[in-house]
């Protein structure tokens, strides 16, 4: 399945990471392992370091071994989220036109 990480890191981690060499060759290799389809690296709205990273998780049981180095190594902050692309959007569609027709009656305020 698609997922979606997005990674925030305490400033103070973050420094003592950078400090330290921390942001080198480990974080690429905590990254590189997770063989992305995207990364993208940014500071966050909180002024933290923060990245998206797009990946497959083949199945659920690989979710400590995606955000335990993370934890562990730079104090992050995760969220993982289910995402698609254009292609499984048009995939999805004929699901979602049948749950509208469903289930798509309006809610009365």
């Amino acid at each position: 399945m698609r997922m979606l990480l997005q990674i925030s890191i305490p400033v103070e981690a973050g420094n003592q990471a950078a400090q330290t060499g921390g942001f080198g060759p480990r974080f690429q290799k905590i990254i590189e392992a997770l063989k992305p389809e995207a990364a993208y690296f940014t500071a966050t709205a909180s002024g933290e370091r923060g990245g998206f990273v797009v990946f497959d998780l083949k199945d659920t049981f690989e979710i400590p071994a995606v955000a335990e180095p993370l934890f562990l190594g730079y104090n992050a902050r995760l969220t993982l989220s289910p995402v698609m692309n254009v292609q499984d959007l048009a995939k999805a569609m004929p699901g979602l036109e049948r749950a509208v027709k469903e289930h798509g009656k309006a809610v009365s305020a």
